[in-house]
Parts: C-alpha cells; structure tokens; sequence
C-alpha cells in the first residue's frame, strides 16, 4: 500500500470517527461561537481600535477552538487499546501523524469557516474584502497549529491532565506562527493587501509550517514508540 494511499486510509478513519460523534467538532464550535459572542459584547465593533485588532481576537478563538479538537487526535483510540493496534500496525509512524494531522486540519478549518461570518458580523468588519490572501494565511496558520497539535496530542495521550498539558506544550510553540496569522489577519480584514512590508510574516508562516512538519515527522516514531 502506498504511503499516500495509508496517509488517506488513516485520514478517512478519523474523520469518520468524529463525524459519527461530532463530539469535539460540537464543543468546539460552540467554543468559538460563545467566545465570539462574549469579545463582542467586551469591545465596541464600531471602534477602530477593536478593528485594529480584531486579528488577535478571532486567532484567539481559532487557536482555543482547535485545540479542543486536537486534544481528541490521539485520546479517541485509547478505549480498547486501538492505539496500541495502531502503533504495532505494519504502517509508518510518518503516515499515521500525517492521516491524523490532515484529518484536524479538516476539522479545524471547517470550525473556522463557520466562525468566519459570524467574526464578519459580530464585528463590523468586511472580511471578503482580500479573501483569496486571507483564505492563503488561514490554511498556512491552520496547518502549523495541527501538525503541532497533532504530534503533542500524541505525547500527552497516556497523561491523564492532557486537556492541560496540550495547550501549555502546543500554544508556546504556535507563538511565531499566530504572531504573523495575526498580523496579516488584521490587515486584511481591513482592506490592506500583503504587500512587502508584511510579506516577512507570510514566509515566517511558510517557514514555520515546513519545518514543524519536517521536525514531526522525524520524531513520531520516538514519541508512539518510546
């Protein structure tokens, strides 16, 4: 079986899992739309100073959001050892990370897609205003918060605080890359284009995301494995 092909087999199981239960893509959604709803009533959506940063406000609840998501990667394979069967299956450790890392990926970026109009609405800013940059900066930012999310999932299965020990490992990590997500959000949520003077945050998202990924992949064998 090829790589990619073990990569889809063990993308499709999660999502089919999830999508049976929708557990975590419930509390996270609701998650982010209660959030949402209580920064509105904190900041006035009419103020340039909220629009100024409602770049951080909306990472803020993507980056809680998901890791309510990601805490379920690795958690929902311990009921009758299907995590052990998992790691002694004859497959790489490399394709399940990746299976698993693209099936957040999925999940997460559905959560956000919704919580994107209701950001639009909640406060009064014109987010389609540079989508095709924006939807570019929401899929690098995503993609560096799952595959790091993913491989601490792993760490943290067998510790019985990971719904804590997930975000104090993952959110310092994420921290270059919400910076530039940020960043860039706040831009383009108001009209601004990625021009050269902000262009050093799409690479260091860019950046990020290959070598995090490159650096997971590497070390899966020795986090499932020990």
């Amino acid at each position: 079986m090829g790589f990619l092909r073990l990569i889809g087999v063990v993308m499709l199981k999660d999502l089919r899992a999830e999508l049976r239960t929708k557990e975590a893509v419930n509390a996270s959604l609701s998650f982010a739309l209660v959030v949402l709803v209580l920064f509105s009533f904190a900041f006035d959506p009419d103020e340039e100073t909220t629009r100024a940063i409602s770049g951080g406000l909306l990472w803020i609840v993507f980056a809680f959001a998901g890791t309510l998501l990601l805490n379920r990667s690795f958690a929902r394979e311990l009921p009758n050892d299907c995590l052990d069967a998992l790691i002694s299956a004859p497959i790489p450790g490399s394709a399940l990370l990746l299976g698993k890392a693209l099936a957040n990926f999925l999940l997460v970026l559905a959560v956000e897609f919704i919580a994107l109009p209701l950001f639009g609405i909640f406060y009064n800013v014109h987010w389609t205003a540079q989508w095709p940059q924006l939807l570019l900066v929401i899929l690098l930012a995503t993609w560096g918060m799952t595959i790091t999310g993913t491989i601490f999932s792993a760490l943290t299965v067998n510790i019985r605080l990971r719904e804590v020990m997930l975000p104090i490992l993952n959110f310092p990590i994420l921290i270059p890359a919400l910076l530039g997500a940020m960043q860039l959000t706040s831009a383009l949520v108001a009209g601004q284009p990625i021009t050269e003077a902000n262009s050093s945050w799409l690479k260091m998202l860019i950046g990020f995301d290959i070598m995090y990924t490159a650096v997971s992949v590497f070390l899966v064998e020795t986090v499932l494995v020990g």
